[in-house]
């Protein structure tokens, strides 16, 4: 009885973790970055769109879409998902700083899109006498939250460093974890 106790709460243990961990099968995404300042929401976004390009995943960053200065509150309406769905992108992907110099766990929400464009989550991309900082990426498929991952930077003195350090570190995610 007790063996089977046991594997009963290894196999419920093992589906949970399995789960967590299940591929995102990222074939095209629209790229929007959640960032106080427009330069660093500009750098950011055309960087990973960059990287998800040269890993074979079709990426627009939503600064080609968006005018200048626009909502990003229009990233959920009606008519431009389906602009996006006729140009084959099904899948959003939120990137925001979760935070700075400490160790952060995947937060297992499942927020609507809109509530999470909402949010905001206003951070720079970097901030003077910090050594990590941490990246969290939310992603959407046709409206329904699929998953969430983090990013930890660290050893970064200048903000050059953060975008050096995320064009080394992101490719490797992309293959192992969201493709």
């Amino acid at each position: 009885m007790k063996k089977l106790c046991f594997l009963f709460i290894l196999f419920v243990f093992v589906s949970k973790i399995n789960a967590q961990y299940q591929p995102l099968n990222l074939t095209n995404c629209l790229v929007a970055a959640q960032l106080e300042f427009q330069e660093d929401r500009f750098t950011l976004e055309v960087n990973l769109s960059e990287i998800f390009a040269n890993t074979g995943i079709k990426a627009i960053p939503s600064l080609n879409i968006l005018k200048r200065g626009a909502n990003m509150d229009l990233l959920a309406s009606d008519s431009l998902v389906q602009i996006m769905k006729s140009k084959g992108i099904d899948t959003y992907v939120l990137v925001s700083v979760r935070g700075y110099d400490n160790t952060f766990k995947i937060n297992p929400k499942e927020e609507n899109i809109i509530n999470e464009i909402e949010a905001g989550h206003m951070f720079p991309l970097y901030r003077d006498n910090i050594s990590s900082v941490t990246l969290e990426f939310n992603f959407y498929r046709n409206g329904k939250f699929i998953g969430n991952d983090l990013l930890k930077l660290g050893g970064i003195g200048e903000r050059d460093e953060v975008i050096k350090k995320l064009r080394k570190k992101l490719p490797k995610k992309i293959k192992n974890n969201w493709k």
